[in-house]
């Protein structure tokens, strides 16, 4: 029998209209995965049903005659921690206004973003593994509902410094990064964080240059998400208001609750948080396949440089090897000498040919629109000035 259309190739019920599309199918329910659904309305339905083994139900809601009607017929459920701040089964990436809720009447302290992150601070002093567990498989299913967000959209990253503040030439340059590679048809992936990382969603986001400076100028009255987080997210959350947003997303988000001090910027179109800092990087890194570009940073970005490196070292002749491109000349073979390294590794290796060392961002921009055509010409940067001589 073929599967409906509205049921997904795979055993993994996320949405209850493919829920109802399964329960009409004619097909045995066996080894059906329920992803975080209220199943509180298909309650009579299910108690119907006897060919239920194997079923997993992930978190969710479900009616206590149910949950026993399941358990006895040889169906698995996994329960949620009822004190945590968020859902560890979702099915969905998150949204700014999600992490933020209650940040206007009741400060950052009492929003699921900061809980989030005492849950597991608590945990780890208590030793409590079952809060492990829920954030290993909170990460899992943030990781799937990355990997569908994504889809086959060519992605571009763009890494930097979470201290680089609002009303800064770098912070506007950085914006218009986004704004370029955005209009060019890529999905702008960031660690989803302030600095740098923000200008680059915001970028991303406007849909047109006017609307963009505007930001940019509103922006600048809350430089820093220190001292308020409050202050800093509040004023965002007003300048996304009203931004007309694109059809299509533009902008990724893939921040970490391992950086405690970093609040997650609302310039996204989704955000993809984890609170394993290990598996967040290499999602960030390994969606980013046409390229990544690096603008200053510190400790963070510099190991992001070199987890980046790493695969592009040992590609094989028949690996893709995107281009990694670092701006700021002087800041990378001066202030933070990485550029060296990368030349001497790169000798003689593919990996030479796909790493650059650029002045500014708009060199950036050009380097991966050119390895990521169709371009349309019109929405390229335009031609840089030859300098003084």
């Amino acid at each position: 029998m073929a599967l409906p259309p509205d049921l997904p190739p795979s055993s993994e019920i996320e949405t209850l209209t493919a829920l109802d599309a399964a329960l009409a199918s004619g097909r045995p329910l066996h080894g059906l995965r329920l992803q975080d659904l209220d199943l509180t309305a298909h309650c009579d339905q299910l108690l119907a049903r006897t060919d239920l083994e194997g079923v997993v139900v992930l978190g969710g809601q479900l009616p206590p005659e149910l949950d026993e009607h399941l358990r006895a017929h040889g169906a698995l459920i996994f329960p949620t921690d009822p004190h945590a701040p968020i859902d560890p089964y979702r099915a969905a990436l998150y949204t700014p206004q999600e992490l933020y809720a209650g940040l206007r009447e009741r400060g950052y302290e009492a929003t699921p973003d900061y809980l989030a992150y005492e849950w597991v601070r608590d945990a780890e002093r208590q030793h409590d593994a079952f809060v492990t567990l829920l954030r290993a498989i909170h990460d899992d299913s943030v990781s799937d509902a990355l990997l569908e967000f994504v889809g086959d959209r060519p992605v571009v990253g763009v890494m930097g410094g979470h201290a680089l503040g609002r009303g800064t030439d770098g912070y506007a340059a950085a914006a218009r990064l986004g704004h370029t590679l955005a209009k060019a048809g890529l999905l702008v992936v960031t660690g989803g964080g302030p600095g740098a990382m923000e200008a680059a969603n915001l970028g991303a986001l406007c849909e047109n240059a006017i609307q963009l400076d505007d930001a940019l100028e509103r922006l600048a009255a809350v430089p820093s998400f220190r001292p308020s987080v409050q202050d800093w997210a509040l004023l965002a959350l007003d300048i996304r208001d009203s931004i007309t947003p694109s059809t299509e997303p533009t902008s990724l988000g893939i921040p970490t609750w391992f950086y405690g001090h970093e609040p997650p910027n609302v310039f996204c179109d989704g955000i993809a948080k984890y609170f394993s800092n290990a598996v967040r990087e290499d999602g960030l890194l390994a969606r980013a396949t046409g390229g990544l570009i690096v603008l200053e940073g510190a400790a963070g970005t510099v190991q992001e440089i070199f987890q980046a490196v790493t695969p592009r070292y040992y590609a094989t002749d028949e690996t893709p090897v995107p281009p990694l491109v670092l701006v700021g000349r002087d800041y990378w073979t001066r202030t933070v000498p990485v550029w060296p390294a990368l030349e001497a590794l790169g000798r003689d290796r593919r990996l030479g040919k796909a790493v650059h060392l650029v002045d500014t961002a708009e060199e950036a921009a050009r380097i991966i629109c050119d390895l990521n055509p169709p371009i349309d010409p019109q929405l390229m940067p335009p031609p840089l000035t030859p300098p003084a001589r």
